[in-house]
């Protein structure tokens, strides 16, 4: 009977210790998303949002790979990424849709979380390649006042991990946090946007053209690639302004800038540098190539009137300067060599008024 009972005390025993020990991890895993929420809480920009998602939150939750997925229907947000610096090509894990469509099997779907075995027709969209496909997924909606903003895709290589009849409270409970972040940290990185922004033609100021100028001209001089720079002006803009109002001249500011913008890569960079001028760089850019780009603006501008608010039709040209960036002396420092770009830029444009306007002219 003593033999029976110290038996049956050492189970108890046994039984209790992996209860404590299973208390303890518990605890561990909830201390761990604790922290995780906490971090994602407190990124103030895209970048640290990202890379808590893309880094730490895998970790924590024993996932292979994480993706976001973006509603990005007018290019605002990549746009604003990229002016603030953001190299979205090296971030395969960030991915953007103009809208649900684009989802394919998942559109109209995404109210709830889908989970499943993976299959590149119902999945392959949401981890493309570098990435590795997961043998099973979880798509999760970031939804906003119901309205859907994004997604974020969990993978596994563990083929039981997600499964359609899984419990999703956890999930959502991730998801309804990320949404809240990524809605927080683009609105923040928006306002950084705005600093930088002509609040007119909403094309970036001189502020940030001059900033980005001696990043350029830094990364141009490292890697050895071109760098060249456009300026310009819209042509008779004071009798445009005299004649029919500046409310008007307004409007022929928004709509030139609108079809220079365009006629540019998302890399390029354009801003208005006061009044009626606007300055343009071009990144990888050889002299030859801008001039061409600088002449397909002109003739956008040139070839159809703007039309304004009271549906009056109006002929507008510009005039453009083109220069590029000449290889560094060992003593050019990035701000001279800055204001020489700019310098020879304006000067080809003054070249070009007078020639007679509406032309494109190359400092050489």
């Amino acid at each position: 009977m003593s033999h029976d009972l110290a038996r049956e005390n050492r189970q108890l025993r046994e039984q209790l210790a992996q209860l404590i020990a299973n208390a303890q991890k518990n605890q561990e895993i909830l201390q761990r998303h604790q922290r995780l929420d906490l971090q994602l809480i407190s990124a103030d920009t895209f970048q640290a949002l990202s890379e808590t998602l893309f880094t730490t939150f895998p970790q924590t939750a024993g996932l292979d790979v994480v993706t976001l997925c973006l509603l990005d229907a007018q290019y605002d947000i990549r746009r604003i990424l990229v002016q603030l610096e953001m190299n979205l090509s090296e971030m395969p894990r960030l991915l953007f849709m103009q809208d649900e469509a684009e989802f394919g099997e998942l559109a109209g779907r995404l109210s709830k979380p889908v989970l499943g075995p993976y299959s590149e027709e119902r999945f392959g969209m949401l981890y493309p390649e570098p990435l590795t496909p997961p043998s099973s997924a979880a798509v999760v909606p970031l939804l906003r006042h119901t309205r859907l903003i994004g997604t974020l895709n969990l993978g596994s290589n563990d083929p039981s991990r997600f499964q359609p009849n899984m419990s999703t409270d956890f999930i959502e409970h991730m998801a309804s946090i990320v949404a809240i972040c990524v809605e927080n940290v683009i609105n923040n990185e928006r306002l950084k946007h705005i600093g930088l922004t002509d609040p007119l033609t909403g094309v970036n100021n001189r502020r940030y053209i001059e900033r980005r100028l001696l990043e350029e001209i830094g990364r141009s001089r490292r890697q050895g690639t071109p760098l060249s720079c456009m300026y310009m002006d819209i042509d008779h803009f004071k009798q445009i302004n005299d004649r029919i109002g500046h409310q008007a001249g307004d409007e022929v500011l928004r709509g030139v800038a609108g079809r220079v913008k365009a006629e540019l890569r998302l890399s390029d960079s354009l801003g208005r540098f006061g009044g009626e001028e606007f300055v343009v760089l071009l990144t990888d850019t050889e002299p030859e190539d801008a001039v061409n780009v600088a002449e397909r603006i002109r003739l956008s501008i040139a070839e159809q009137p703007l039309v304004l608010s009271s549906g009056q039709k109006l002929d507008v040209t510009i005039s453009v300067g083109v220069a590029a960036l000449p290889p560094a002396a060992s003593d050019d420092a990035a701000e001279a060599s800055a204001r020489q770009l700019v310098a020879r830029a304006d000067h080809a444009l003054y070249e070009a008024k007078a020639r007679g306007r509406n032309r494109v002219v190359w400092e050489a």
